[in-house]
């Protein structure tokens, strides 16, 4: 079981997150359900308020290494949606081998996404998003037991 919680990197700074995703390496692809937490304007008071926020529409992934697939968890009810392959590949950020959640041929809703993550700590992945190649404020956060 991680030591570090996701909800622990709320009062991080952007530097740190930012330092801690060039530092991880990509880890093993994740299996199961990985409970998620939005990061923004994390090291701020409006990280924590954000979170719950989120939290209320977005739950986690669900990953299936085997089929390098995944869905996320919406609505209060934890629905499962919103597929994406999942890869292991360079990332967009540094170049260094990370674990990419791409949607482009698997979602109509979210085809111009890309996320891509590293794991933080053993079943704790740092994530940050990318929209059409651009790189969005947004991170998440997943652990997975």
């Amino acid at each position: 079981m991680p030591t570090l919680a996701a909800a622990d990197l709320l009062p991080c700074s952007s530097n740190d997150l930012e330092a801690r995703f060039r530092a991880a390496p990509a880890g093993a692809v994740p299996d199961g359900v990985g409970e998620g937490i939005a990061l923004l304007k994390t090291g701020t008071r409006v990280a924590r308020p954000f979170a719950a926020w989120a939290r209320t529409g977005w739950k986690g992934k669900t990953v299936d290494a085997r089929a390098g697939r995944l869905r996320n968890r919406i609505t209060p009810f934890g629905i499962l949606a919103i597929p994406a392959a999942v890869r292991e590949e360079p990332s967009w950020i540094d170049g260094h081998p990370c674990i990419v959640l791409d949607y482009s041929k698997t979602s109509r809703v979210a085809r111009w996404v890309r996320d891509e993550m590293r794991e933080i700590e053993p079943g704790v992945y740092l994530g940050v998003v990318f929209v059409r190649r651009r790189r969005l404020p947004l991170r998440f956060a997943l652990t997975f037991a």
